[in-house]
């Protein structure tokens, strides 16, 4: 079960970290922001321009205007309008998906825009976020503890289990049993049973009993 918990929280970390890079990616587009751009924002995704009534998409860095009924996407500006000036034109940040889908809004919202000058933009600006080559400050990640396999298999920490030398048996004797060297018989006479050598005659040397006197 521990275990278990333990990868668990390794891989929401992971994929904590890798949802937070990713939003860091996209959280910074300065470079990719025009020059004639308003200045204070480090991601942009349209730009509205209230007085030729387009937009203009910041990744891409394509206009978008309406032609007829149809949006057309276009490096350059409308043909009706390629001596505006984009320097000095009012521009509206929208970070928004396909705002020009609810283009009725913006029009009317923004209406009062038309005309407006004086907005600061990038060209002018002495921020070291708009300079060329410049790179974002990436914040250090926090470690990430993996989690530890226990080394001793799941035992509790400790002394390893000693196996025992003796097999079980009680110390002695260099721990084997020891054989008894006469058979199992009584200690005596280096363990050999004595026999008798007359068979159980008494011992006389062998010579036979001599005759007594008077006997013939």
């Amino acid at each position: 079960m521990r275990k278990l918990i333990f990868a668990l929280t390794f891989l929401f970390s992971v994929l904590f970290f890798k949802q937070a890079d990713a939003q860091l990616s996209i959280s910074f587009n300065i470079s990719n922001q025009p020059r004639w751009g308003p200045v204070g924002y480090n991601y942009v995704q349209y730009y509205y321009l209230p007085d030729i009534d387009c937009y203009y998409y910041v990744p891409t860095r394509q206009f978008i205007y309406l032609s007829g009924t149809e949006w057309i996407y276009s490096s350059i500006l409308p043909p009706m309008y390629r001596t505006y000036n984009l320097y000095n034109g009012y521009k509206v940040v929208i970070n928004e998906p396909h705002p020009y889908l609810n283009h009725s809004y913006y029009h009317s919202r923004y209406a009062s825009y038309r005309g407006r000058i004086g907005q600061s933009i990038i060209r002018d600006s002495r921020d070291p976020r708009y300079r060329p080559g410049y790179r974002p400050p990436v914040k250090p990640k926090p470690p990430v503890n993996k989690p530890e396999k226990p080394g001793n298999g799941g035992r509790p920490p400790g002394n390893k289990p000693e196996k025992p030398g003796n097999g079980d048996r009680p110390p002695g004797n260099g721990n084997k049993p020891q054989k008894p060297g006469n058979g199992g018989r009584p200690p005596g006479n280096s363990g050999a049973p004595t026999r008798p050598g007359n068979t159980g005659k008494p011992n006389n040397g062998g010579a036979r009993p001599q005759p007594k006197q008077g006997d013939k």
